[in-house]
């Protein structure tokens, strides 16, 4: 189990996810928004991937780094890329 004042999380590179949080086993599909994936479809996807986040060891240090590497995909450390732009725009 990782620490959650990490801040050197370890990123996959292919998906920019950390190497030891839960979004590394399962279906990464709920994380990434798919071609023509309609509104009400994105909305529930990123409800599910947000879910998981929620109780992983190494949401806050993701989050970060998402922020940092202005990480424009996917839901990351508990925040779609909407939310994350919203909070860069707000720094």
């Amino acid at each position: 189990m990782s620490d959650n004042s990490r801040t050197d999380v370890l990123l996959d590179p292919r998906y920019d996810a950390p190497l030891d949080g839960p979004c590394r086993s399962g279906e990464r599909e709920v994380f990434e928004r798919g071609a023509g994936e309609p509104a009400e479809a994105a909305r529930q996807r990123e409800e599910a991937a947000k879910a998981v986040c929620h109780g992983c060891p190494v949401r806050l240090p993701c989050r970060r780094r998402a922020l940092a590497d202005r990480v424009l995909h996917g839901v990351r450390g508990g925040l779609t890329p909407d939310e994350r732009h919203l909070l860069l725009a707000h720094s």
